[in-house]
């Protein structure tokens, strides 16, 4: 789950998008996937806007795929709607251009280097490279299913080779269902996790002379995002971290009164970097193994089929031959409680198929009146049943949506290979029943030998989607899913309904185009602050210096006097550089903050003088729920003295009335101020220190070596950005 306390403080890995486009001659397509959370229905917007102002009408929503590696350790604010915004409290247009860009420079790449080549389709299992987080959920899927798999998550990755006509690699793509928290909710550097990580090693084993920075390779090997939904990288499990005993296996809860936030999942390894390491290097060994062998050649014609499908109101045959429809989208009681992998607010817990008096006051008397137009009527709970739903998204709608109602549904064909691009976050059996659909479905129109690939988190993002059987037990990832018990359903129906269209080469109905709000969107976050330093030092100087020498295999630490990051994101170039002396005089980059051996990390030390302005008030404890009142707050005027309220209430049963301490602090919800726009606090200016740890590879060459940060300051006066370096003093390596 998503935690606001994860305020991004520094870089250990870059990020990145890397795409692939396949044309035969009639059809063109195009799949991207990105080192964020999520594919993000604006980011997709505003990137085929800019496609076709390069392009004409080449490249259009129908053709291109975005899809997320869903590295829980990416920034945030990026997003259409509002709700997954909580945390960042707001949009984040430098985020969102940022990805854009990057999205745009990544296809132009592609488009410019495309030439004639061949595709094979291989598959290799990962030995121990996930577990399933929600066990209890996937046992309630029918056992003569079950009983036809040898494990509860995917251990299969899917992978296109990509060559050129003389069989010269040129790029590597595959697909494998596991979490990106590897990086647990503690980390605050930007991270691309283990699918980041495990591109980057097979990105540096295909270097081509001369190509000796990491993240310039020419080769473009892609570790994507699969059916991931109940699917955890910590493979030791989750355990009660007070006692280490064993959590609720239902509810995952510890202790009483039972508590999600002790139920934590670690491993494999011995902190989250190395386990990040271990995952990625696991998936790597069979990305590997599967990229060396032959494969199946991929043949047949290059196709696709778009369509933009208002899923609050699809409609679903079920197997006794009824119609029922999808819902409008709602969160449960159980998204709250978080998972194993972050867990979640207050006293919610997973499981929970009943609600409670004390949040559904909260929610009629504090959420609906506020964020809501129109109040939900009984029969919209009545459709999400036997979900409780807390947060009634669909109707909330001030001061602009806060879920996507108009979604993306897109299959791409290159050959015999479907790839399904999902919106949100399927489960393992809920990805395996897509998957077996696709394939039968390709078979009856002449397709042999179909191979089918799910790629997660494209395009949109609508959270989870669930077998019917694991939303009935309403753990996180069914209280997540949004259009309630028939979303599985409508996405299999839908997709399946494409496969012989995008055989024949037809089209589809476009349906109704959602609306871009880019320009609407409300950024709560103030810019970063003008810079400055004590008097007598200058930007660049050191405040702790190296050692005079070092072993191989320990780290190099030096901190400087710096400014905030946020000045300049130095995309194409770096923060820092790790370099080498040879011959006693020219110095050679030898590392760079694309590197996993480094770590650029800032603090923002002193802030001076300068006038207060209005802020978002901050829980000291912030969670999911926290954001969301202190962002209703700020953006529609009402604040609801939650930490009040819950004083005395929590663990009530579902029908304990709260004590006065609740029904105060609701009389004295009081109006405040609203904030439209954030600006910085006049006249202030704040003292960063920048510290760049290289951490020695046991194998590296004994010799001088220096350590050089690149920054760039913002002047309070004019508000220019200057740039400037600083140097670490030479230090010896000995191997």
């Amino acid at each position: 789950m998503a935690n606001p306390s994860q305020i991004a403080a520094g870089l250990h890995q870059r990020l990145y998008a890397r795409t692939f486009i396949v044309d035969d001659g009639k059809s063109r397509v195009v799949f991207v996937t990105v080192d964020c959370g999520m594919g993000s229905q604006i980011i997709k917007l505003e990137v085929v806007k800019k496609l076709q102002k390069k392009f004409g009408n080449m490249y259009s929503e129908r053709n291109v795929v975005i899809s997320g590696t869903h590295s829980h350790s990416g920034p945030a604010g990026f997003f259409q709607t509002l709700l997954p915004e909580v945390t960042s409290l707001g949009a984040i247009h430098q985020t969102t251009q940022a990805f854009v860009n990057g999205i745009v420079d990544s296809i132009e790449t592609a488009h410019l280097t495309m030439k004639p080549g061949k595709i094979s389709f291989n598959s290799g299992d990962v030995q121990e490279g996930n577990i399933n987080r929600s066990p209890y959920s996937y046992d309630h899927d029918p056992a003569d299913e079950r009983a036809n798999y040898q494990h509860n998550t995917g251990q299969e990755l899917s992978m296109l080779k990509f060559t050129t006509e003389k069989g010269e690699p040129m790029g590597m793509f595959n697909w494998f269902p596991v979490h990106g928290t590897s990086m647990n909710n503690t980390n605050v550097l930007i991270s691309s996790d283990n699918k980041g990580r495990a591109s980057a090693l097979f990105e540096k084993s295909m270097r081509k002379q001369n190509e000796n920075i990491t993240g310039q390779e020419a080769f473009v090997g892609a570790f994507a995002a699969a059916n991931l939904g109940d699917v955890s990288p910590n493979t030791k499990g989750a355990k009660c971290i007070d006692t280490g005993k064993a959590c609720d296996y239902a509810k995952s809860t510890c202790g009483s009164p039972p508590r999600v936030q002790n139920c934590i999942a670690f491993g494999p390894g011995d902190d989250m970097f190395q386990s990040t390491d271990i995952i990625a290097h696991r998936q790597l060994e069979a990305a590997k193994l599967a990229f060396n062998s032959g494969g199946k050649q991929v043949n047949g014609s290059v196709g696709f089929i778009h369509q933009y499908v208002d899923m609050t109101k699809e409609v679903v045959q079920l197997d006794d031959g009824t119609n029922a429809t999808t819902c409008k989208p709602g969160m449960g009681f159980s998204f709250a409680a978080g998972t194993t992998d972050g867990p979640g607010a207050f006293d919610f817990t997973q499981a929970m198929t009943e609600g409670t008096l004390l949040w559904n006051l909260v929610r009629d008397e504090i959420i609906v009146p506020v964020v809501c137009s129109d109040k939900p009527p009984q029969s919209y709970y009545d459709c999400h049943h036997p979900k409780p739903v807390l947060l009634p998204t669909g109707y909330m709608d001030r001061p602009y949506a806060w879920h996507p109602t108009i979604i993306d549904v897109q299959l791409l064909k290159v050959g015999q290979v479907f790839i399904a691009a999902i919106p949100g976050e399927f489960t393992t059996m809920s990805g395996r029943r897509l998957k077996t659909s696709i394939k039968a479905e390709a078979k009856k129109h002449g397709i042999k030998d179909p191979q089918v690939v799910i790629a997660g988190l494209s395009n949109v993002y609508t959270h989870y989607i669930t077998t019917p059987e694991e939303y009935s037990v309403q753990r996180y990832e069914g209280g997540s899913t949004i259009f309630g018990p028939h979303t599985f359903q409508a996405y299999l129906q839908k997709f399946t309904s494409f496969v012989g269209k995008v055989v024949a080469g037809q089209e589809a109905e476009p349906g109704p185009t959602p609306a871009n709000i880019l320009d609407q969107q409300i950024e709560l976050l103030p810019p970063p602050l003008a810079d400055s330093i004590p008097d007598g030092k200058s930007y660049g100087d050191v405040i702790s210096d190296a050692d005079n020498s070092y072993q191989a295999g320990s780290d190099v630490n030096v901190t400087f006097y710096g400014a905030n990051p946020r000045h300049n994101m130095k995309i194409g170039s770096t923060y820092l550089q790790v370099q080498h002396q040879v011959n006693n005089s020219t110095w050679v980059t030898m590392f760079t903050d694309t590197d996993w051996e480094t770590k650029f990390m800032w603090k923002e030390a002193v802030r001076f003088g300068g006038e207060e302005v209005a802020v978002v008030k901050k829980s000291a404890n912030p969670n999911i729920l926290t954001n969301m009142f202190d962002m209703i707050a700020a953006t529609c005027g009402l604040q609801f003295d939650y930490e009040q309220a819950l004083e005395g209430n929590m663990d009530l049963l579902s029908t304990d009335q709260p004590n006065d301490n609740f029904y105060h602090a609701l009389r004295n919800t009081r109006q405040v101020t609203r904030l439209s726009a954030p600006k910085a606090a006049v006249g202030s200016t704040a003292e960063s220190h920048v510290s760049i740890i290289w951490s020695i590879p046991r194998d590296q060459k004994s010799g001088n070596y220096r350590i050089v940060y690149s920054g760039d300051r913002k002047e309070l006066i004019s508000g220019n950005v200057k740039p400037f370096t600083g140097t670490s003093k030479l230090f010896t390596v000995k191997a």
